[in-house]
């Protein structure tokens, strides 16, 4: 751009950076021809030399202006932008030039990445790569944990679904496969019987003596790459009761193709959770063993290239051919060639296969819908999770597809040709599947701060709102996706095919609700729920009656209230009828408490104590009491107050009501108080006495020494 500024004209580049400074000579002015105002399209200021007559390229806009009466003729070249072009009020000033805008780049965190094959898709996709915070896409290899999820802003997208590990560990899509094989035992026919043990141990052998000579595959729990499988014919010698693995039923009689067996590797994309939209990529892996196939014996069943079809195990072999045609690895195009060659109906075939693969991950819904809803309950516009799922699938002899496992981060290295442009194209299509442009940082900015504002409208009203634009939202996505596919088809969902699964899906969430624990804890929450209504119910009555007075004690002019006789209640203890067990009781405590020449008085006059005691009309004979020895050490005292029996003999039935309020303090009597304090210490007494050996007494013993 040239200004002019006195006599000094200024160059500058596109930036605003100054390139250098070029002095008007007074010798050799710029002469420039007086035009009228007029324009030229196909010049632009880029480059400037001394020479007036040099050639400027570039497609922008050139204004020559008169200098008008009075001036030298000269003019002035004014660069102007094809878009923004900005108004001057005098013509010796050069316009603001609008700074260029910066190019938005997709940014994508691969810090947790080492696959070369995906950071090579993401650069062609126009992606660039961030160590930060600041990312759009997050792809990691391994599974993501619900904190990390939680902190995930709305404008961001990761690799995979908080949840997915329900079919993407052996033993829990075992465990979530066969609970539906219960309800719908002939739709999940599709994949062998399985056992988690040791949990399982005991059906196991129920199976084992039912099926005699049976073969048995072994995978640990979380294994991959063909680590830890065994085959077994013994499993009574080879499986002990507290192993950690997953047994299943052996295939033995698998598709076979050329005498090899094999099994399928396909890649599947999934979108969103709630609801479900699920794509299978046109192309996959077809692998075969490098040993011919033969059913399993004892010679042969440790051979694993003739039973096992991982290519991480195959590879190392000396058989291996790597042809796309011939090889022991191919595509699932040439696969399709030779089923249609040898007469097959593969339309009928990739059918089942869809339909495996729908309901494999029908069993995981209630879990990833659950935690999705968790960690996402603003993502109502756009999913905040994709993920490309490794699905194997083995053939039986009559083309039945069955289930092996699902890999949550399958391998993407391209050690070969034929993987380099199955998972490249793979790689990119599933980027440009999902729709990156609802991923704008600013908008969604500015979304949260207007929801944040429509806090005040009512909820009913926010409700439809959200229902609304989430349906909106849904209808775009799937434009969207029908016009970006590639190589992708959609499986689900799909005209004509949905309604079908509608059952499986209700089922499946009322599977994982209904169990015994969660039984247990209704139950537990009704039981609570009903005391709390019948405890309020309490405390309504008791405040509609008011505020209550205390009761009247029966109490005796010579006892204090902690009596037993004291009971705030309108029969004394002593005068209500007990029975044959609690006479017995309380016989055998007067008996403990008595000394041995008591004991034998007790003993001649025990039927008109009882009648005193236990009949409440009945009048103490005080006779019985007054042929007791003299109250010493070894006589008889109460052991529940420490008083004297002979304070009982005061104790008649025809005692007055007193009222008596225990919140006041009550006056101490001294002779009382000296009573009681001496019948505790002869109880004390009577406590060693019994406690010590036969031939000694209470007055023989010497206090322990400190």
């Amino acid at each position: 751009m040239i200004c002019k500024f006195g006599d000094v004209i200024q160059i500058e580049d596109d930036e605003g950076e100054s390139q250098g400074d070029i002095q008007e000579s007074q010798s050799t002015p710029l002469d420039l021809p007086s035009l009228p105002l007029s324009s030229f399209d196909d010049c632009a200021p880029t480059d400037v030399a001394e020479d007036p007559s040099t050639d400027i390229e570039g497609p922008a806009k050139f204004i020559f202006v008169d200098a008008g009466e009075g001036d030298d003729a000269e003019s002035i070249c004014m660069g102007e932008d094809d878009e923004d072009t900005v108004e001057q009020e005098s013509p010796w000033f050069s316009p603001m030039r609008k700074k260029r805008k910066k190019k938005k780049w997709l940014t994508i965190n691969l810090c947790n990445c080492k696959y070369d094959s995906v950071r090579r898709t993401a650069r062609r996709f126009g992606m660039r790569d961030v160590y930060d915070e600041d990312w759009i896409v997050w792809w990691t290899d391994c599974s993501v944990s619900l904190e990390k999820v939680i902190e995930m802003k709305r404008y961001q997208k990761i690799n995979h679904f908080p949840g997915m590990v329900e079919i993407c560990r052996k033993d829990l899509l075992a465990r979530n496969l066969s609970r539906l094989h219960k309800l719908f035992p002939k739709e999940y026919n599709i994949f062998p019987r399985s056992w988690c043990l040791p949990a399982d141990y005991a059906d196991f052998q129920a199976f084992c003596r039912q099926k005699k000579n049976k073969v048995f595959i072994g995978k640990p729990e979380a294994g991959c790459q063909g680590k830890g499988i065994f085959i077994t014919k013994n499993p009574n010698k080879d499986i002990k009761p507290g192993d950690h693995c997953l047994l299943q039923q052996y295939l033995t009689k698998p598709f076979l193709i050329d005498g090899y067996k094999c099994d399928l590797r396909l890649y599947v994309l999934v979108t969103s959770c709630d609801p479900f939209r699920i794509f299978v990529f046109h192309d996959g892996l077809l692998r075969l063993c490098t040993v011919p196939y033969s059913e399993p014996t004892n010679s042969n069943i440790d051979n694993v290239c003739m039973h096992l079809t991982n290519y991480a195990i195959n590879k190392h072999s000396s058989a291996f051919i790597r042809d796309e045609e011939h090889g022991h690895k191919r595509r699932l195009s040439t696969f399709n060639r030779w089923l249609r060659y040898h007469g097959y109906n593969v339309e009928r075939l990739w059918a089942d296969i869809d339909d495996v693969v729908i309901k494999t991950l029908i069993s995981a819904h209630p879990v990833l819908r659950h935690n999705y809803r968790t960690c996402f309950p603003n993502h109502f516009k756009s999913s905040a999770c994709f993920e490309i799922l490794g699905v194997d699938v083995m053939l039986t002899r009559h083309l039945k597809p069955i289930l092996l496992e699902v890999n949550h981060s399958p391998s993407f290295h391209t050690d070969h040709r034929l993987d380099k442009e199955v998972k490249e194209a793979l790689l990119y299509d599933a980027l440009n599947i999902l729709n990156f442009s609802q991923q704008d940082k600013r908008k969604c900015l500015d979304e949260d701060k207007k929801r944040v504002l429509e806090r005040m409208k009512p909820k009913e009203h926010r409700r439809e709102e959200q229902r609304l634009s989430r349906q909106l939202a849904l209808e775009q996505m799937e434009l969207y996706e029908d016009s970006h596919m590639g190589g992708f088809r959609r499986i689900y969902p799909v005209v004509g095919v949905t309604e079908k699964y509608d059952k499986m899906f209700e089922h499946s969430g009322t599977l994982f609700a209904e169990t015994a624990a969660s039984r247990a804890r209704g139950e537990l929450a009704r039981q609570l729920r009903e005391e709390l209504r019948l405890k309020q119910e309490k405390q309504e009555l008791s405040i509609a009656r008011g505020p209550q007075k205390p009761r009247p004690f029966r109490l005796d002019s010579q006892m204090r209230p902690e009596s037993p006789r004291g009971e705030g209640s309108k029969t004394s203890r002593s005068q209500r009828p007990h029975s044959a067990a609690r006479r017995s009781n309380i016989t055998t405590k007067l008996k403990q408490t008595m000394s041995r020449e008591a004991t034998t008085l007790f003993n001649l006059n025990m039927k008109n104590i009882n009648e005193t005691l236990f009949d409440p009309g009945a009048v103490f004979d005080t006779s019985i009491v007054q042929t007791l020895p003299p109250l010493d050490s070894n006589s008889l005292h109460n052991p529940c107050t420490g008083l004297p029996t002979t304070q009982c003999t005061a104790m008649t039935p025809d005692t007055d009501l007193v009222d008596f309020d225990s919140t006041q303090p009550v006056s101490i009597i001294e002779h009382e108080e000296l009573e009681r304090i001496s019948g505790l210490v002869r109880r004390d007494n009577l406590i060693r006495m019994r406690s010590c050996r036969p031939g000694t007494s209470v007055a023989t013993e010497q206090p322990p020494q400190r």
